[in-house]
């Protein structure tokens, strides 16, 4: 910095202007004839002016600070002809501005040359008694004077040695305060003065870098080469808003270099200032935030990483989606996919293992699905066991498909956890990033994939197609207009026979209450709307109301003649979760008047797997009541034998399936005899369905099973035309007559199987 500079700041900082000199001077009684008076006798005293710069200079000479500062004659011959002049100014005038700011510029220099106050003060009261002898030559008051302006000037050097001593003590103070501050705030300072290109750095500042202040040199240069590249474009832009006004500070966080080529975050605050026209200066303090840059990173990480597994979650998921959408913007960009993973039965794992079992096969199957993926490639935890993956830069689709193909085989060996060993399969649905989508985002499509991957019998891979938009499409509307079937009165029930055959011709003992929705003039299949009201849980409203009318008109045509005719309602798993599921059927049987041993609730062997407590206590508390349960679709499943000993059944069903293909296939009628024989063997009354040719009818009562149902018989009908058969109007399919049932007393059906098993 400047001499001159230096001294224009310490004009700014004395505030000497106009105002503050004319109240010294009015002060000190100052006037015209003050000025006239020392003109008229200044050009006198210039003998004695003479003398005292002699008598000034011998005494300065006298003591060894001042000598030391006057040098040698040459400087002394300058010193006195400068200080002459000042003389001439002092008793002619004229006492403007340029003399004031020649005052303090004179006491400015001596303060810079390290000339004390006291030897000013002394050389100025050896100057007016110099001029006192000058003007009164050796009047008695002259020596008084002098020895008055000794005394005067000691207390005013003793009055200013207070003055200065408080205000360094002040200074003191403050600097002590502000050393104890930056001590606790562990800040480094820094002063630029930008217009310069000087930059003051603070011990503090250099330690956090391990460095000393030398190495890092005078200028910005040496500051700004330390910042990480990507950072530094952030602080010039962040420095520069500052000094365009658009931020009241500069406050920003940014990296910077250590000694050991190591990166620190620090915060950098700073404000600018105008020092004079043209002159910026900005100042302020850094500080080390590496352990809160730590810790918000910690933060961040665990908002975006899944505890568990360890991988990316949801809100990480949507940072990636956004990051390949823009990159697919650009030219040349490739292909991207998503792959949404859900674990097959994942839930009988959790049920029968517990959940810290359940947790250790989703952190192994993330970890053998994080073997199948690319470099790049991301595999996140969407939540419970659902995981999607996303595929970057692929170079086709088909690609997805080959990654998809490897994590179903990755998962074909057991898995070991702990003691168990566990066969985990999944299924895989896949979306491409770059295709359209027709309105759905990739997840939804993915999640649609995944569906149909599913549906088709897991443990397989799907990819998204417009056609299971409009399949998902419709299916959103069925399930919109099944929400306001019941009330408007949509469904309806048809009833299908069931068939005694011990008797040369078959007659009609029970009917199966089978549910129709008619919606817009149209029939929709069941197959289609029955897993819309399990999906959305209508089907609790819907079963009771099945429930309800069947028992009605099953008790009305017993009434009406058929006293021993039975009805079968198929049942839902939500309705057996019903705690009090088993009185609200009691409540209906009751109300109806219907008896509960000619009721028949079917249920099938997917509900008897979950193998639930609540199932459990529901169908033994509904076969207490009387009732009759069938288990239906027999040997579709596991066809497990405990079932048949651990629920209270009474009536085994055969699924059409084998029916239909005996007794032609082998395999059907080997199966289909064993089902029989084992219903037979147990006690179990035995049901065959999907009779529809007279082969199906010989072949059943060669086995020795007594009751079926099927198109042979008759095809589902509704109550009117049910009752054409009971009056004898109509027979079956034109080809046999239907027997009275009341002269046909139908048996009780035995005790249940596990009811007799139980103690």
């Amino acid at each position: 910095m400047g001499n001159e500079q230096e001294f224009q700041e310490l004009l700014q900082q004395i505030g000497l202007d106009r105002e503050e000199i004319c109240q010294r001077l009015d002060f000190l009684d100052w006037g015209h004839a003050d000025i006239k008076r020392l003109g008229s006798h200044g050009r006198a005293l210039q003998p004695a002016h003479a003398r005292f710069l002699d008598h000034l200079y011998q005494r300065l000479g006298d003591f060894p600070a001042t000598a030391a500062v006057l040098g040698n004659p040459a400087t002394v011959t300058r010193l006195k002809h400068s200080q002459s002049d000042y003389y001439q100014r002092l008793w002619h005038g004229p006492h403007d501005h340029d003399y004031v700011l020649n005052r303090l510029r004179i006491g400015w220099v001596h303060q810079k040359i390290g000339v004390d106050l006291k030897w000013y003060l002394g050389a100025y009261r050896l100057y007016l008694q110099e001029m006192l002898d000058g003007l009164l030559g050796e009047h008695p008051a002259s020596a008084c004077f002098a020895s008055l302006l000794k005394a005067v000037f000691f207390d005013i050097g003793l009055a200013l040695d207070t003055y200065s001593a408080a205000q360094r003590k002040a200074l003191e103070n403050s600097e002590a305060r502000f050393a104890r501050a930056l001590r606790g705030a562990n800040d480094g300072l820094w002063d630029w003065h930008i217009d310069h290109d000087q930059l003051y750095l603070s011990e503090r500042w250099a330690d956090m870098l391990e460095l000393h202040r030398d190495q890092l040199g005078s200028g910005s240069a040496g500051w700004f080469a330390r910042v990480h590249p990507d950072d530094l474009g952030g602080l010039r832009r962040a420095i520069e808003a500052h000094l365009q006004g658009a931020t009241a500070s500069l406050h920003h966080e940014y990296r910077i270099r250590r000694q050991d080529g190591s990166y620190l975050w620090v915060l950098v605050r700073g404000v600018a200032e105008q020092v004079a026209p043209g002159q910026r200066r900005m100042a302020g303090s850094q500080s080390d935030i590496s352990q809160r840059r730590a810790a918000q990173e910690q933060l961040q990480h665990a908002a975006r990483h899944d505890p568990l597994t360890g991988l990316a979650n949801r809100t990480r998921l949507d940072e990636l989606l956004r990051q390949v959408a823009q990159r697919s913007r650009r030219p040349g960009a490739r292909e991207a996919a998503l792959l949404f993973i859900d674990l097959d039965r994942f839930k009988l794992i959790n049920d029968s293992l517990g959940h810290q079992i359940g947790d250790r096969v989703l952190v192994e199957v993330a970890r053998r699905l994080g073997h199948c993926l690319r470099p790049g490639d991301h595999l996140i935890r969407f939540g419970g066991d659902e995981f999607v993956v996303l595929l970057d830069d692929l170079a086709h689709i088909a690609d997805a498909e080959r990654v998809a193909q490897r994590m179903l085989d990755s998962l074909l060996p057991p898995l070991q956890v702990q003691a168990h060993q566990l066969v985990v399969s999944i299924s895989i649905g896949i979306a491409a990033l770059s295709e359209e989508n027709a309105g759905l985002d990739s997840l939804q499509a993915a999640d649609l994939a995944l569906y149909r991957a599913k549906a088709a019998g897991k443990a397989q891979f799907a990819r998204y197609s417009a056609e299971l938009q409009s399949q998902a499409q419709h299916q959103l509307e069925l399930q919109g207009a099944l929400s306001r079937a019941l009330d408007r009165g949509e469904f309806s029930l048809v009833y299908q026979p069931i068939c005694q055959l011990d008797r040369e011709q078959p007659y009609l003992v029970a009917v199966e209450a089978l549910l129709r929705w008619q919606h817009d003039g149209q029939e929709v299949s069941p197959l289609e709307f029955i897993p819309c009201l399990e999906e959305s849980g209508a089907i609790l409203a819907v079963g009771a109301w099945v429930l309800r009318q069947a028992c009605i008109q099953v008790r009305h045509w017993q009434l009406a003649g058929q006293q021993q005719l039975r009805c079968s309602v198929n049942l839902s798993s939500r309705q057996l979760l019903q705690a009090d599921f088993a009185a609200r059927v009691a409540d209906i049987l009751r109300e109806t008047g219907l008896p509960p041993a000619s009721l028949v609730l079917e249920i099938t062997e997917s509900q008897l797997m979950e193998d639930s407590a609540q199932t459990l206590a529901c169908l033994r508390e509904l076969a207490s009541l009387g009732i009759q349960l069938a288990l239906d679709d027999f040997g579709t499943g596991y066809s497990s034998l405990g079932y048949l000993k651990r629920f209270p059944l009474h009536i085994l069903k055969v699924d059409k399936s084998f029916i239909g293909a005996a007794p032609e296939d082998n395999d059907s009628r080997v199966i289909s005899r064993a089902i029989i024989g084992l219903g037979i063997s147990l006690g179990l009354q035995v049901v065959a369905e999907g009779v529809e040719r007279i082969e199906h009818l010989e072949f059943l009562r060669a086995e020795g099973c007594r009751l079926a149902q099927g198109y042979w018989f008759s095809r589902p009908r509704p109550p009117a035309e049910l009752e054409r058969l009971f009056s004898g109007e109509d027979c079956f399919e034109g080809l046999w007559c239907l027997l009275e049932s009341p002269r046909h007393v139908v048996p009780t059906p035995s005790e249940p199987l596990a009811t007799r098993a139980m103690p």
